[in-house]
């Protein structure tokens, strides 16, 4: 395993469009799975995609099966590797939530994002996974698949006065703590 450089914001990596994977259960994606764990964790991240480490995969990881150092207060969401997903809102229902970013570090901002969402794809060794999720998971899962369409957390943001560095907004947080 590695952990890997996080590529960041003004990086014209970031913004582009996530190819699918088409082969399952191979060492490479085996290993950019393992890759991609490690560095999420190394950056104490609840989910990392693969464009953020510079490979264009529609590969992402999130959750952390524990509670959250950067968000205590939020539900466990169990590791889940993603692969080619699709997500489908289950309603139109959105609400605003607090983002960071471990590719716009030490910033936060107030993003909608739909409430309740229905996600599929596959693992890494080709096995289809669909769940039905809300709240946090759904916000988590958002954030991460938007890496894939080259689209970052402050491009969603409707009010730019509800983005700062994450010192400033939230004295009590850790200045150095990102998604």
């Amino acid at each position: 395993m590695a952990i890997r450089d996080i590529l960041k914001m003004g990086d014209p990596r970031l913004l582009r469009l996530a190819k699918p994977v088409e082969e399952f259960d191979t060492e490479a994606l085996h290993a950019l799975v393992r890759d991609m764990q490690e560095t999420m964790h190394a950056a104490l991240g609840v989910g990392i995609a693969a464009p953020q480490i510079g490979v264009d995969l529609q590969v992402v990881i999130f959750g952390t099966g524990q509670p959250s150092v950067r968000y205590p207060q939020a539900p466990i969401i169990p590791k889940t590797v993603l692969i080619n997903p699709v997500l489908q809102p289950l309603s139109d229902s959105a609400e605003d939530g607090w983002e960071g970013c471990l590719s716009v570090p030490g910033m936060r901002g107030l993003v909608p994002r739909y409430t309740h969402m229905k996600y599929s794809g596959f693992d890494p060794k080709g096995q289809y996974l669909e769940r039905e999720v809300s709240g946090f998971h759904a916000r988590v899962i958002q954030h991460e698949c938007d890496h894939l369409l080259g689209i970052l957390y402050p491009m969603r943001i409707k009010d730019m006065t509800q983005f700062g560095f994450a010192e400033v907004l939230f004295p009590e947080l850790d200045p150095d703590s990102d998604d």
